[in-house]
């Protein structure tokens, strides 16, 4: 059971194609957004679209196979963990993140 405590399981399509860095310690990094919907019927019976924005960040082999195979547009299928975290701006404002980082990544849809 401890290994359901923090995990976020995703399918959407990506919004850009990811942004791969290589650190200086030689890590791969990749950030990327992800879309998800959900429908539902208003008051007056239409069906309404709702688009959820998630940011998302992978290390190492999965960055490797973002880098290489995942374009925006792609649906994906992710499983990762939810993460927060905080930095100040250039203008010394403290910003706050929250994003899934990918643990596994599945690719779907066509090539």
């Amino acid at each position: 059971m401890s290994n359901l405590r923090n995990k976020v399981i995703l399918i959407g399509h990506l919004g850009n194609d990811p942004e791969v860095k290589d650190l200086e310690s030689g890590t791969k990094v990749a950030n990327f957004s992800l879309a998800t919907n959900d429908y539902f019927k208003d008051p007056q019976g239409e069906r309404v679209e709702n688009t959820q924005w998630h940011n998302l960040v992978a290390w190492n082999k999965t960055a490797e196979i973002l880098e290489k195979y995942v374009k925006k547009g792609q649906e994906v299928a992710i499983e990762g963990k939810l993460t927060n975290r905080s930095y100040n701006d250039k203008e010394g404002n403290k910003r706050y993140v929250t994003e899934v980082v990918v643990n596994e990544l599945v690719l779907l849809g066509k090539k």
